[in-house]
């Protein structure tokens, strides 16, 4: 199946795809450490750091819908370098020790200008597959690979990151991530592909009125909520794996159990693909949604290392189900005009989930301990599991395929 998969999308697009993306998996940690390194203060890169998760929640939708009406190229390209940039400034202003204000607009400006890479290369293969006349099943493939892809960007990201920050400075990872915008961004947004989601959108712009390409379903909303709640999810799940690991005197342990969850749902997300076509979307959603509550349960009751590496290796298994579902659904249920947009909305809404609960569950996890931060976990997984049961998602109607651009 996968075979097929890359014989659609070809050999180079995966590639700068990955490598586009994955500065946005190390800018995060980067800023991190680089501010909280030359200004020795954990609340200025706290606020550093915030205000680049907040930028790129803000401005990543804003990115997709210009991507949606104007084609990926231009935009894409533009902002691959602006954020390069962006990053070079914030490391050249962290070295620099400048103020923390001017750090947190460097940081609001760093993650403003990401490029999306992520959302728009799902935007990209779905055209390619649907311009192919593939099935359902061929799509649901294609964002298996892809929602693979971002937990092995997410996962080698701050590896890398904690690599050069041992090996010489956090500042290397982070002028590592500027210069794989400045290259990889630009491979990405000058690849032909991009052609493929421009004419699809030129497709559905032809048939189409202006107030139907503007119209979102309910269930769209819905679908971006769970998103937010799924980034919650992480950034509950990480306070609580980093105030416990700290309790338990291994504080080193942290990132080693966050990646070990992250490798299992890599690993099951690329088993995604074979998954009987009978068992629709909705009710894929609803089984994801009932394992993220039932494996995120014992989070509760952890109290030690080998018990806190057991249950998030075993949570991990439920985290790309869902993220692959929801992007289905998404794919599914939105018009094509806007799919970009609606991609970038669910991308930026995992981050800005995940940036919240990491400060709500944090300070829970200084005033009541680990267990807290776990139940903000818990609870935003029995709200997901409450949306897919209560949100019905219906098919767009089909696209002529005569309107399609040919191969």
């Amino acid at each position: 199946m996968y075979r097929d998969t890359l014989s659609l999308l070809g050999p180079g697009l995966p590639v700068v795809s990955f490598l586009g993306r994955l500065p946005t998996a190390m800018c995060q940690l980067g800023s991190l450490l680089l501010v909280s390194e030359t200004s020795g203060s954990l609340t200025t890169a706290g606020l550093a750091g915030g205000a680049l998760a907040a930028g790129q929640t803000v401005a990543g939708p804003v990115i997709g819908r210009l991507a949606d009406r104007r084609g990926q190229r231009g935009v894409v390209l533009s902002a691959s370098l602006a954020n390069a940039v962006a990053v070079v400034a914030l490391v050249l202003a962290a070295l620099a020790h400048a103020a923390t204000g001017w750090l947190m607009v460097l940081g609001a400006l760093a993650g403003a200008t990401v490029p999306q890479v992520g959302p728009l290369a799902r935007t990209r293969s779905v055209a390619l597959v649907r311009r192919s006349g593939a099935d359902d099943r061929t799509v649901g493939t294609v964002l298996s690979f892809e929602g693979t892809l971002d937990e092995v960007s997410f996962v080698l990201g701050p590896a890398l990151v904690g690599l050069a920050a041992a090996l010489a400075h956090p500042a290397a990872a982070l002028l590592l991530a500027a210069a794989l915008l400045a290259t990889c961004g630009t491979a990405f947004a000058l690849h032909p592909s991009a052609r493929a989601a421009e004419g699809t959108a030129r497709a559905v712009t032809t048939r189409t009125g202006a107030a139907e390409r503007g119209r979102l379903p309910g269930a769209a909303y819905a679908l971006r909520i769970t998103m937010v709640l799924q980034g919650a999810m992480f950034g509950a799940s990480q306070a609580g794996i980093t105030a416990l690991t700290e309790r338990l005197g291994a504080p080193a342990q942290a990132g080693l159990v966050y990646a070990a969850m992250g490798v299992m749902s890599a690993a099951v997300g690329l088993s995604m693909a074979a998954v009987p076509a009978r068992i629709g979307p909705a009710t894929r959603w609803r089984v994801a949604t009932a394992a993220l509550v039932v494996l995120s349960a014992p989070l509760l009751l952890v109290d030690s290392l080998v018990a806190l590496y057991g249950v998030v290796i075993v949570l991990g298994a439920a985290y790309a189900p869902h993220l692959i579902t929801v992007f289905g659904l998404t794919e599914r249920s939105v018009p094509a005009s806007r799919l970009a947009e609606s991609m970038a909305f669910l991308t930026s809404g995992i981050v800005g989930g995940q940036a919240l609960a990491l400060a709500l569950s944090g300070r829970l996890a200084d005033t009541h301990g680990a267990g807290a931060a776990f139940a903000v976990a818990v609870v935003a997984a029995a709200l997901c599991a409450l949306l897919s049961w209560t949100v019905r998602v219906g098919a767009r109607e089909p696209e002529p395929r005569d309107l399609l651009p040919s191969p």
